[in-house]
């Protein structure tokens, strides 16, 4: 009996410690996880500022062209570039003003009420990173030498070396008249 009992309290530390263990690594995990949230969110509140700027410049520029065209005479381009021009500006305030945690919010409300727009977008994203990824694939298998070794599809291979033809002498025979027969 006392060997069971020191079998069972033997098992029960050692399932004490893996359980620790566990709840270690899970702490580690979720720490890493916030820490990775909040790497995020610092990035893309940095980067939506620098993009709102940059759209805002745009808007500016567009506003300018709108106020050439009404020198030339033309209203109506005019006024559809100073519209666009309000719309980019707007765009870049929003961008400048929101934080990391609003514009996530609101990509992630825009995925709920139009989750087909969302796949089809990552549809087309994901054609073409493929499209990209075989472009360079197939350059840098070209770059490789494999071209030069025959080992590609779809291009041509080389011809197969055919060497020369040996053929040997004819064996002539002297006749007696001093002449060669062949």
């Amino acid at each position: 009996m006392s060997q069971t009992t020191v079998h069972d309290g033997g098992t029960s530390t050692a399932q004490e410690k893996v359980q620790d263990a566990a709840g270690q690594a899970r702490e580690k995990a979720q720490e890493g996880a916030q820490r990775a949230r909040e790497g995020l969110r610092g990035q893309l509140d940095q980067r939506s500022t620098q993009a709102g700027q940059r759209v805002s410049s745009q808007s500016e520029d567009i506003r300018t062209v709108a106020q050439q065209l009404r020198e030339q005479g033309k209203e109506g381009p005019a006024k559809l570039a100073e519209q666009a021009a309000d719309r980019t500006q707007r765009v870049g305030r929003w961008l400048e003003d929101s934080d990391g945690d609003q514009i996530l919010g609101e990509m992630e409300d825009f995925a709920r009420r139009n989750p087909w727009a969302v796949a089809l977008g990552g549809l087309a994203v994901g054609f073409a990173a493929s499209r990209v990824l075989r472009a360079s694939s197939s350059e840098r298998y070209q770059r490789s030498g494999a071209v030069d070794r025959g080992m590609t599809t779809g291009l041509p291979r080389p011809e197969p070396y055919d060497p020369p033809r040996y053929d040997p002498p004819v064996a002539t025979t002297p006749s007696v008249s001093g002449e060669r027969l062949s």
